[in-house]
């Protein structure tokens, strides 16, 4: 789900970089060897034609010695962009399949291609094309005597973009990419701040009071605890055991005292250089005080096992700010395994988030396996090539055609859903599953299909369309904003809800065997395209039985059969924030305005439409004064997958906006407004954008319960990838949500309030660099954050770079090489005059960033004769 109603279809691909593994092989020779058709593609233009749409080309060249054949081949490919179809010049055919899958096909007069020869197709799609993730994947042929087999192009690359008209989107677009300059520019007001004047505990605590003194651990501390607290200090143990090793315990002590007095999620924290002392409402309380204790361990200490450790006497007073501090990971575009869970949960723990938004279910994926439904795994679990896609889905976002590529194919089991469950637990994490519905629901339609032929070719007519989500009597027309043309659940079946109502009670039993929590579900909610339900003969029977007036009643109706039905098991309905919305018209204009249907009745809604410039800036704020318990989650500030900065070497999606560490960390939950700089084209904002939109009521600030930062997949393809894109932006999310209103938030004074920022960003910057990041480094055996590249300026010969993590090493060279870990640390500025100069920032582990390469100009003569 890419909230994409800003700017239309403005969607992106996620592209498959690594090899993706052969498929099958076959007993019958290929008529061509697809290892030896060089592929490639780039960008042509943007504003092709001075239209929103750009021109992009595939080359291919045959280095075999055999001609590629003029016929009898399909040639497929993923590319999110809708592109124009029909027959393109040289020949060949263009067409969509469904979704985001398209097929190359021979046409009339194509003469294949000779030894040594290449084709070239330009190919038109809308909106534009700005970095790598933008382009075409999982390219496979398929060869028509052999219709079952796909066979992946291993030889492909995509060409960078270099110029102008390739870079810029459209007329009045600010800049083509964000260059060192620029960086630079963005870093300068960064100032380097000493390690020993940085806060002591991350994310920020109510309070904290230097006391003297350290607490020097040399074995594992006794732990002590009251009654109530014993899980918190059994976890304490592990932790410290962890550090030092399996030794006994020295003569330090920890005690664990609850004080119910306190909010349950409260805690202080005393430390000596006797032993420490928490205090605590609860465990849950108890468990926050520990990830600070850790917090003031020095970062290195989690290379391995260690001799001793300290940790700086202190006094702490510290509660969280929102009780719902909340990441959400996408695993249905591409799956993401238990390892990844386990590994997402961890740092969220440390950094005192508390719900881990599961979306597991979309139109490229059923990710969790529902026993007395198999087919939703065996079926919807699986993507790759097949002639009817009738036993799995099709490849999306790059996955291939052969279905054990592990991004496409993947699903945790009953059993692993449950090890997920007991984890997140004992870490006070909430879990809460999402069951997208009724659009992008295509897995679990098409899934439900396969078991109604399967049952129905067994004489099980009654069994067939027990769970069936689909009228096969449906004619509407429709496309979704990721293209698919069937992937919405039909809410006139009665056996739509039997479906919903048997998945939600296997989740109940999974959740009570693991012991965790469960008081809501997500049900979706978002993107239901329009023509949907129209040509229903169902929905035409029940709109006429309920007295509808027109489809769009459907939706609440809809919604409140789903809220009846998980009141009735005792749980609260979650969705996005269409699910709170309701069409009407304003002065004879279309428009949507909060349901009051649904306002009063706990209905919880993550809204995701704040694209600063897009209209709805003020949605958030609109639907908490109308009472819906509302968990921000807006694209500008939150939507991870979005690239750090415009640049064609940055992975991730821009129609929101480019989202760096910056955009969650300077978010005011009560007055975004406030602080908004740019909007989602980059451009400034200024405060008169924000005039005539709704602001939030004292009431609707008891309605905000928190903030969420939101990881979708569908560039997403890998373990690294995800960890890139998820972090360091989720400690902007962590301080956010933890701490509490910052002073720069309510300033008044327009300058005191941007000093005051300014110097935050530095504090936050530096302990980044100097803390958590270095932490990140070796915690869990090391997370694959984004290491920024590196600001850098040149005048008059002299090279000066900077870094936005102040405290990472900064490496360069000045004959031309790549940077390593032998060259040069920067220090100051470089004489490089005629020097081409490459420059790296490294993480503590040897990691590093991307190269920035400058061509520095000589400098003037004048220049050179003062010099001398």
């Amino acid at each position: 789900m890419i909230r994409h109603k800003f700017l239309g279809k403005l969607m992106t691909t996620g592209l498959l970089l690594t090899n993706i593994v052969g498929f099958a092989q076959t007993k019958k020779a290929a008529p061509f060897d697809a290892a030896r058709l060089k592929t490639s593609w780039e960008v042509g233009e943007n504003n092709y034609q001075g239209k929103a749409n750009f021109l992009s080309t595939f080359t291919f060249v045959n280095t075999s010695d055999k001609p590629f054949p003029a016929k009898g081949w399909e040639l497929y490919f993923n590319f999110i962009r809708t592109v124009k179809e029909g027959v393109l010049p040289g020949n060949v055919k263009v067409e969509n399949i469904n979704g985001d899958l398209y097929r190359l096909t021979p046409a009339d007069g194509f003469a294949g291609i000779r030894p040594g020869d290449s084709l070239k197709l330009g190919i038109v799609g809308d909106a534009w094309a700005v970095n790598f993730t933008d382009a075409p994947a999982g390219l496979y042929i398929v060869w028509d005597d052999q219709k079952e087999v796909g066979l992946p192009i291993k030889d492909y690359s995509i060409r960078p973009s270099t110029t102008a008209k390739q870079l810029m989107r459209y007329p009045g677009d600010k800049t083509a990419v964000i260059t060192p300059t620029d960086i630079f520019k963005q870093n300068a007001a960064i100032r380097d701040i000493p390690a020993s004047q940085l806060p002591l505990i991350f994310p920020t605590p109510v309070s904290v009071t230097a006391s003297g003194g350290n607490l020097v651990l040399e074995a594992p501390p006794v732990v002590k605890t009251d009654a109530g607290l014993e899980a918190t200090g059994k976890f304490l143990e592990n932790e410290m055991t962890a550090l030092l090793g399996k030794r006994a315990p020295g003569k330090k002590t920890i005690i664990f005292r609850l004080d119910k007095s306190l909010a349950a999620n409260a805690y202080t924290l005393m430390v000596t250089p006797d032993g420490a002392t928490i205090t605590a409402g609860s465990d849950e309380g108890a468990f926050y005080a520990i990830q600070s204790l850790k917090s003031m361990i020095a970062p290195a200490a989690w290379a391995g096992v260690q001799k001793s450790v300290t940790i700086p006497g202190v006094e702490v007073s510290d509660h969280p700010r929102f009780n719902y501090r909340a990441f959400m990971i996408d695993v249905a575009r591409n799956y993401h395994s238990k390892r990844d869970l386990l590994r997402i949960l961890d740092v969220m723990a440390l950094y005192k988030l508390n719900v881990l938004h599961y979306h597991f279910s979309d139109d490229e994926g059923w990710r969790l396996e529902i026993p007395s439904l198999p087919e939703l795994t065996a079926v919807g679990a699986k993507r790759g090539h097949s002639t009817d896609w009738k036993n799995m889905l099709p490849p999306s976002y790059g996955s291939g055609p052969d279905s054990s590529n592990p991004a496409g194919t993947g699903f945790l089991s009953r059993a692993e859903f449950i090890e997920v469950l007991r984890y997140a637990t004992e870490r006070h994490i909430r879990v809460l599953p999402e069951i997208e519905t009724p659009g992008h629901a295509r897995a679990a339609v098409k899934s439900m299909e396969s078991r109604y032929y399967r049952l129905k070719a067994a004489g099980k007519e009654k069994e067939a369309g027990e769970y069936l989500l689909s009228d096969l009597e449906d004619k509407s027309e429709y496309r979704s904003v990721q293209n698919w043309n069937d992937n919405v659940m039909n809410v006139a079946l009665p056996s739509t809800y039997r479906f919903l109502d048997k998945v939600v009670e296997e989740l109940q039993s999974m959740y009570k065997e693991a012991g965790a929590p469960l008081t809501a579900v997500h049900m979706g909610g978002d993107e239901v395209p329009h023509g949907v339900f129209e040509k229903s003969p169902a929905c035409l029977a029940l709109m006429q039985q309920e007295k509808l007036q027109s489809v769009n009643d459907l939706w609440y109706y809809y919604y409140r059969k789903v809220n009846d039905l998980l009141k009735a098991r005792g749980l609260e309905t979650a969705g996005w924030e269409e699910a709170g919305m309701r069409k009407t018209t304003i002065g004879g204009e279309a428009a949507s305005i909060p349901n009051p249907d649904f306002a009063n009745d706990n209905f919880q809604l993550n809204v995701w439409n704040n694209v600063i410039g897009g209209g709805q800036e003020d949605l958030s704020y609109r639907l908490a004064n109308a009472g819906y318990k509302v968990i921000l989650s807006g694209v500008s500030n939150f939507y991870f997958d979005m690239a750090a900065m415009k640049s064609f070497d940055e992975p991730g999606f821009y129609w929101g906006g480019f989202v760096d560490v910056d955009k969650p960390f300077y978010f005011i939950p009560f007055d975004y407004y406030k602080n908004s700089k740019v909007d989602g084209r980059g451009n400034p904002v200024t405060p008169e954008m924000f005039v005539g939109k709704d602001k939030l009521t004292g009431f609707g600030q008891s309605n905000i319960r928190g903030i969420q930062g939101l990881l979708w997949s569908e560039t997403v393809t890998s373990s690294d990838r995800m960890e890139y894109m998820m972090l360091p932006k989720m400690l902007g999310l962590a301080e956010r949500a933890w701490a509490q209103d910052p002073a720069w938030a309510t300033e008044k004074d327009t300058a005191k309030a941007d000093a005051m920022y300014a110097q935050a960003w530095s504090v936050f910057t530096n302990v980044l660099g100097k803390r958590e990041m270095p932490r990140l480094d070796n915690y869990n055996g090391g997370y694959n954050w984004r290491i920024p590249t590196a600001g850098v300026s040149v005048d008059e010969g002299v090279v000066k770079v900077n870094v936005q993590m102040p405290g990472l090493v900064i490496r360069y060279t000045t004959n031309g090489e790549e940077p390593t870990l032998k060259s040069p640390v920067y220090n100051g500025p470089i004489q490089a005059g005629g020097k081409v100069v490459k420059v790296r920032v490294f993480n503590t582990r040897g990691r590093s960033s991307r190269t920035t390469t400058v061509k520095v100009p000589q400098p003037s003569a004048q220049l050179k004769n003062n010099r001398n």
